[in-house]
C-alpha cells in the first residue's frame, strides 16, 4: 500500500520537510493556517485550517486517510495533536503534548534535566512570584538569562549583560504577562544545533549547524526567530572538535533516555563553553531554520525514516551529503519589533539560480503572496564548502527584489566564521 503522509504546519521548515516527503513513493497532503506556495505546489491536496486544533487536524487526516503524519511546529504539539490524531488512528512523527513540554515548558525542562541528571544543565532557578525572581536577580553574584517557561516564538528571552541591564531585566519581568520565569546562569561561548531523528528508543543525528538569532549584522539588535544559519560539510562547525559533538549527541541521548517514549524530532540548541556544551534549550521539532540547512544534505530517503518509526523500528542509519550549507532569510522590515505584515511581495524564484528556496511564513492568495509578522523566505546555498554556498545563498537573494524585505548578508561569510573560531579559541586560552 502507497503510504499517505500529512504534514501539518506553513513555515520554512515544513516546506523543506515536503521538499524531501515530495521526492519519496508517498502521497503528500498538507495542511496549515497559511498558504505556502511552495508547499501547496508539492502536496496533492492542501487544507486550510487552524493545526491547533486538535480535532480539526485529526479529522482532516481521517477524512484523506492518511497513514503517517509529521507536525512541522511546536504549537500543534503543545495543543495534542499528536495525541488527537493516534486517538484517531493515524501514527504521528511528532511527540504527544506530555512530551512535548521539554520545549513547550522552560521550567518543566530544567527541572527534568535536574531530575535525571542530564549533564549540560546550567544552575537555574524557576518562579512564580516576580517580585522574588526581581529579589534573585539583586542577590546573584553574575549575569542571568531571563526565560518566559512558555512559547515565545523564539523572541522572549532577555539576556542581562548583553541585551539589557539588572533594572531593564527586573522592569522587563515586573511589566510582562508570564505567570511563570526562569532564571539561569548566562552562557558564554558559542551556539550549535544538533537536531535527532527519535523513535522506539533509538535515535540518529544530523551535522550541527550554527544559527544567527541577531536581527543586524554583526550580531546586533533584538533577538529573532533566526536571521539564517550554516553547516560544514562535516559534522562538526569550524569552531568545534569532534569531541564537541560527541559531547552534545550525549546529552541527546541521556535526554532521549529519560524521556522514555519520544519520538520524533528532538533539537539540541547548545553553548559551547569554556568547558564544553551545555543546554541552552531543547525544541521538540526540526529547527526553523536548521531544517532547510540538513534536510537538503539528507541523502537517506526520509519517508524510510517514518516508516520506521511507524513500524516500531529505531530510526535507519542516516547518511548525509559531505556539502556545506548557508541558509539566509529575507524578513519583513522591522522584523521582530515591529514587522510590515499585508505587504504583497513580488518573488522572482527565477534569480534564486543554484539555491534552494524555501516560503517561510507567508500567505497565497488569489492576486500574490504576502508578508505575515514572521519571516518570509530563505535562501540555501549548497557547496563543497562555506563560502561557496553563502555565495550561492547571498547571489540569490535577488528573488527579493529592492524594497520591503530586508536580510543579515554576513550569513556564513568568511569573517564572521573566523570570529567564531577565535572566540571559541579564546575561551579555552588555546
Amino acid at each position: 500500500m502507497r503510504e499517505h503522509v500529512l504534514l501539518i504546519g506553513g513555515g520554512g521548515r515544513e516546506h523543506a520537510i515536503a521538499r524531501e516527503l515530495a521526492e519519496s513513493e508517498a502521497k503528500l497532503s498538507a495542511c496549515a493556517g497559511n498558504k505556502n506556495p511552495g508547499i501547496a505546489r508539492l502536496a496533492a491536496e492542501f487544507e486550510t485550517l487552524e493545526t491547533t486544533d486538535p480535532a480539526a487536524v485529526a479529522e482532516y487526516a481521517e477524512e484523506i486517510e492518511a497513514t503517517i503524519a509529521v507536525v512541522g511546529p511546536e504549537a500543534p504539539l503543545d495543543a495534542g495533536v499528536s495525541d488527537a490524531l493516534e486517538d484517531a488512528g493515524v501514527y504521528a512523527f511528532g511527540p504527544k503534548r506530555a512530551d512535548a513540554k521539554i520545549e513547550t515548558d522552560k521550567a518543566f525542562q530544567r527541572r527534568f534535566m535536574a531530575d535525571n541528571d542530564i549533564p549540560g544543565c546550567p544552575d537555574f532557578e524557576t518562579f512564580e512570584d516576580m517580585d522574588a525572581a526581581c529579589e534573585f536577580i539583586d542577590e546573584y553574584d553574575g549575569d542571568l538569562a531571563i526565560k518566559p517557561a512558555g512559547l515565545t516564538g523564539g523572541k522572549g528571552v532577555k539576556v542581562i549583560g548583553d541585551q539589557v541591564t539588572p533594572e531593564e531585566g527586573k522592569e522587563y519581568i515586573r511589566e510582562s504577562e508570564y505567570d511563570r520565569i526562569v532564571l539561569e546562569e548566562r552562557l558564554i561561548g558559542e551556539e550549535f544545533t544538533v537536531q535527532a531523528f527519535v523513535a522506539n528508543g533509538g535515535l540518529e543525528t544530523a551535522p550541527a549547524v550554527q544559527d544567527h538569532k541577531r536581527a543586524y549584522e554583526g550580531d546586533e539588535g533584538p533577538n529573532t526567530g533566526g536571521m539564517g544559519s550554516y553547516t560544514d560539510a562535516t559534522f562538526e562547525l569550524p569552531f568545534m572538535t569532534e569531541g564537541d559533538y560527541a559531547d552534545a549527541v550525549e546529552i541527546i541521548e541521556a535526554t532521549v533516555d529519560a524521556l522514555e517514549d519520544y519520538r520524533g524530532i528532538l533539537y539540541g540548541q547548545f553553548m559551547l563553553t569554556a568547558e564544553g556544551p551545555k543546554v541552552i534549550e531543547f525544541n521538540a521539532r526540526f529547527g526553523d531554520p536548521e531544517a532547510m540547512n540538513t534536510l537538503p544534505v539528507l541523502e537517506t530517503d526520509l519517508l524510510d525514516v517514518l516508516v520506521a518509526a511507524r513500524d516500531g523500528d529505531e530510526p535507519p542509519a542516516l547518511e548525509f551529503a559531505e556539502q556545506a550549507t548557508v541558509c539566509k532569510y529575507a524578513v519583513p522590515e522591522g522584523y521582530p519589533t515591529d514587522p510590515s505584515a499585508g505587504a504583497r511581495v513580488q518573488v522572482d524564484e527565477e534569480s534564486a539560480g543554484d539555491a534552494l528556496l524555501y516560503y517561510a511564513s507567508v500567505d497565497e492568495r488569489d492576486d500574490g503572496i504576502y508578508t505575515t509578522t514572521s519571516r518570509s523566505f530563505a535562501l540555501v546555498g549548497v557547496a563543497d564548502s562555506i563560502s561557496e554556498a553563502e555565495e550561492i545563498a547571498e547571489d540569490a537573494l535577488a528573488v527579493a527584489g529592492e524594497e520591503g524585505l530586508h536580510m543579515r548578508h554576513d550569513i556564513g561569510k568568511a569573517a564572521l566564521v573566523q570570529q567564531r573560531i577565535d572566540h571559541v579559541a579564546e575561551l579555552r586560552n588555546e
